[in-house]
């Protein structure tokens, strides 16, 4: 399997016909991120790509190594958004056809910038709830009309572009990186980068992190070979694949040190941190890498770490979300469904009785309303500190000894709140 993997001298090719293309993304020292956790920390800003993330490069890459028979009938390609703008964008510079297919979940503000990218040259077409539906979808129209398929990430040509941004990030970085943490999807990106910096930097520790609902890579590892997972959680959803790749599950098993996991909540946290900390507007997928960093406090104190940001196509729409996921991981928001007294007074109560002086009911509900003594209520608390949650669970359970709470409950929870 070894002589399937991408090489030093192909990355470097890849980066040579890239350089006239890509921007060469900045390489940045983070003074707050390297006080926070006692090291130094290097952020490679790929969501100040052209198309705001590092897919340009691979999908360019890949389509320009395609011959003109291979391109006559144009391309085809599936994305959850980034990969697809990459396509668009190549598209319209070479001004070749594309197909493009997304899930019917992706964020609007990624189709309207495919749509943006890729012009007069690109159709979209949105299939199925997840990456890995649409990418079926997009297979079978491919074979049926002729066109190229573009895999954003199980494709040699693929990883080699991505893997470009590698060589800018070593050359710009003063020293060596004692470890690189980058996001993954299906493994293109990890792939690349640590194919090139394993032949440059063999010490470097390479870490690949995956979203919590969506560990693909983790159980390709586990078994041996790529499988593909009942479901993923879609949030973080330039990383919510099904099932890895086969030709980057290799590369992960030759050169990535370790595969690490992150809660979907930390991520909005880390997210809305960036934000109002750095001005740095991050998508789920392009923090990742960052918020790694807060389970690996110990192991990064007094090193030089690079996180590589990803992407930022983060729809503003989503902010609201993001924002309620924090408060939950952070344990400040809480929401309980309650018997409660249908009486007057009775909320005030509450407030009084249940409530700590600076806490606040965010939402107050009956789910369903009948003329009978008491009804089931959907209650939002948020705290005014983190450290009140217990004893708040405590005296709710003293005004109601059945209530539930539905931030333990996730079908619960979708359902009523």
């Amino acid at each position: 399997m070894e002589a399937d993997l991408v090489t030093k001298e192909e990355v470097e090719a890849a980066h040579d016909v890239l350089k006239k293309v890509v921007r060469r993304t900045p390489l940045q020292h983070d003074e707050y991120l390297s006080q926070k956790y006692q090291c130094n920390v290097y952020l490679k800003r790929e969501d100040l790509q052209r198309v705001r993330s590092f897919k340009l490069r691979g999908a360019y890459y890949a389509i320009s190594q395609l011959t003109e028979k291979q391109l006559a009938n144009g391309v085809v390609c599936a994305s959850a958004g980034n990969h697809a703008q990459g396509v668009a964008y190549t598209c319209q510079a070479m001004k070749v056809n594309a197909t493009i297919f997304m899930p019917t979940t992706t964020p609007n503000q990624k189709i309207s910038q495919v749509k943006f990218f890729g012009g007069e040259y690109v159709t979209i077409q949105l299939v199925g709830d997840t990456f890995d539906a649409s990418a079926k979808a997009s297979r079978q129209y491919g074979e049926e009309h002729n066109q190229t398929f573009i895999d954003p990430f199980n494709d040699k040509d693929v990883i080699a572009g991505q893997g470009s941004l590698a060589v800018e990030m070593l050359e710009d970085l003063d020293g060596q990186a004692d470890m690189v943490f980058a996001a993954i999807g299906g493994g293109g990106l990890i792939s690349g980068v640590s194919s090139y910096v394993k032949a440059v930097s063999p010490q470097t520790k390479i870490i690949g992190v995956e979203p919590k609902g969506a560990r693909s890579m983790a159980e390709a590892l586990r078994v041996g070979h790529a499988i593909e997972l009942k479901k993923v959680d879609s949030f973080v959803d330039g990383a919510a694949v099904k099932k890895a790749g086969e030709k980057t599950l290799a590369h992960v098993q030759a050169y990535v040190d370790q595969v690490i996991d992150v809660e979907e909540g930390l991520v909005c946290s880390t997210i809305l941190e960036l934000y109002t900390r750095q001005a740095i507007v991050a998508e789920p997928a392009g923090a990742l890498s960052i918020a790694a960093l807060a389970d690996h406090q110990a192991e990064i104190k007094g090193k030089t770490v690079i996180c590589i940001v990803s992407g930022g196509n983060n729809d503003i729409n989503r902010m609201q979300e993001i924002d309620e996921r924090s408060l939950i991981y952070e344990g400040l928001k809480h929401y309980f469904l309650i018997n409660f007294p249908q009486r007057p007074g009775a909320l005030r109560e509450f407030v009084t009785d249940i409530l700590g002086p600076n806490d606040d009911i965010t939402k107050f509900e009956y789910t369903k309303k009948v003329n009978r003594g008491s009804g089931p209520v959907v209650i939002g608390v948020l705290l005014a500190d983190k450290n009140d949650s217990q004893a708040l669970k405590e005296r709710v359970a003293q005004f109601d000894p059945s209530f539930i709470d539905l931030n333990q409950d996730q079908m619960l929870f979708t359902l009523l709140v």
